[in-house]
């Protein structure tokens, strides 16, 4: 395994710090948690806060900031962070609007975010949760019942932000983001894995030749492998499911294509090219379109497709302004 970092034990925290470090005008550091908070806090709105495991950099500290979160919490490497931990997030950026918790849809996340939850109202903190379960690969995972959340959460992320900057209420900013929640639906896919560092190998195997159709955010398994087809084909395939999903006819979306960690923007603007085409073909308008590394899994080579369907609402949340260090 080669790695460019120093102790493995250490790797998350020094993360954290090389993150704070790079965007002190964004983000500090809750003092010996995997918290960080927005520099200057805002005291005059519903707060926003979520997190997961490290390893999907840049989400999900790269998300805090201005038209979006007000704090994210990271464990370690693809491992949900305690309650204690997302407790001390939600009592960082607690205000008397409420908290509302984005939650990826896994089973470890979505019980400690849970029981930090518990702990916080405890204190008199109004907190209320959205789970997140854009996947449409598969329905149950290793980690997860029902639906996994993936790459679609960076959208709930700016959609439910855009709709607290407004200054709207915990159960409408709720609304807002569950409204992304139903609307978004990804899917993706891998030609090499990715190397959790405290295991030092792969965590699976693809031969030369083969791709993992539905892979999780994690390296869980997905639909099936088979062997590498064209970026074309794996496009009509991966959109083919996704329009299966949820009527998108005659209807503006937002497109997603986030890369996994190791492919090249020119291999994700190449499969982009490919995703406008199809949807001009199906009548499907495009009103945006992000390209990039937005939720990877380390650096796992492969891409993620998300359509987020818009109305008017959407549209205008999706639009105002937001100031972070991985999404302005």
């Amino acid at each position: 395994m080669k790695k460019l970092l120093n102790n493995i034990a250490n790797a998350e925290t020094e993360m954290l710090d090389g993150l704070c470090k790079a965007y002190p005008r964004y983000l500090r550091r809750a003092k010996g948690t995997g918290v960080v908070v927005r520099v200057e806090k805002k005291t005059d709105k519903v707060a926003l806060i979520s997190g997961g495991g490290s390893g999907h950099e840049p989400a999900h500290g790269g998300y805090v900031g201005c038209g979006m979160l007000d704090a994210a919490v990271a464990g370690a490497v693809f491992t949900s962070p305690t309650p204690d931990q997302i407790y001390e997030g939600i009592k960082a950026i607690g205000t008397e609007q409420g908290v509302l918790m984005i939650i990826k849809n896994y089973t470890g996340d979505v019980m400690n975010f849970e029981m930090a939850s518990e702990l916080a109202q405890m204190d008199g903190i109004p907190v209320d949760y959205v789970v997140v379960n854009d996947d449409v690969a598969v329905k149950d995972s290793l980690y997860t019942t029902g639906r996994r959340g993936v790459a679609g959460t960076v959208l709930v992320h700016k959609i439910a932000g855009a709709k607290a900057e407004q200054g709207a209420s915990l159960e409408e900013v709720k609304a807002a983001a569950q409204k992304a929640i139903d609307n978004v639906r990804t899917m993706g896919m891998a030609i090499t894995p990715c190397i959790v560092p405290a295991a030092g190998k792969p965590g699976f195997e693809l031969g030369e030749d083969e791709m993992e159709i539905g892979i999780g955010i994690h390296g869980e398994p997905g639909t099936h492998r088979e062997p590498l087809k064209s970026a074309d084909e794996i496009v009509d395939h991966l959109l083919e499911k996704i329009l299966a999903d949820i009527d998108y006819s005659g209807k503006e979306v937002a497109v997603l294509v986030n890369g996994a960690g190791g492919t090249p923007l020119m291999e994700l603007l190449v499969i982009n090219n490919r995703v406008h085409d199809v949807l001009m073909e199906k009548g499907i308008s495009i009103y945006k379109t992000l390209v990039g590394n937005y939720m990877t899994s380390i650096e796992m080579s492969g891409f993620s497709l998300s359509l987020l369907r818009l109305d008017e609402e959407l549209k205008e949340l999706l639009d105002a302004p937001a100031d972070t260090p991985a999404y302005h």
